[in-house]
């Protein structure tokens, strides 16, 4: 089974009062906090998805080309079935290793972290994250495009991207 995306992290000055926006405005559940070495911040989930609010405690935890000053969307998440066979695809699909596994401390969640070709970073888990499901609702219907005979132009991109 492909990984399917389950996590995204944004980065902000206090996680807990973003935290309670999303809360309020999407009815989203608290299930965990973290203090751990690299970052302090807040977990929530709507029952498929989690997302992680951070306030990253340097930058090299934050990745030295954002640093710890950077807020806004900082990575996403997928959940695998193999994070050997993962890693495996994730290379010969032009990403590049960032850092393994983070030490436990508290509730922070086992990830690997990648790098796609243009520098998002990229988590990835066989064990998913809190409040997360790997298969999605119950039989929730698979979703489609919505307009399936549009062709976008691609003529003013770089060639590798034109095709």
């Amino acid at each position: 089974m492909p990984g399917k995306l389950r996590h995204l992290a944004i980065t902000c000055p206090d996680p807990w009062k973003e935290a309670e926006f999303y809360m309020k405005a999407f009815g989203m559940t608290k299930v965990g906090e973290t203090d751990s070495t690299l970052a302090r911040g807040v977990y929530l989930s709507d029952g498929t998805i989690n997302i992680a609010f951070l306030n990253y405690k340097t930058d090299w935890a934050a990745g030295e080309d954002r640093g710890k000053a950077f807020y806004g969307l900082h990575h996403v998440g997928f959940w695998v079935d193999n994070v050997e066979q993962s890693k495996q695809e994730l290379e010969a699909a032009g990403g590049t290793y960032m850092m393994g596994e983070v030490p436990v401390k508290g509730n922070t969640f086992y990830e690997v972290k990648y790098r796609d070709p243009m520098g998002v970073v990229i988590d990835i888990t066989d064990h998913g994250w809190g409040g997360a499901s790997k298969q999605g609702a119950p039989g929730a219907p698979a979703p489609g495009l919505r307009q399936p005979d549009l062709i976008a132009d691609r003529s003013g991109l770089p060639a590798s991207q034109a095709t």
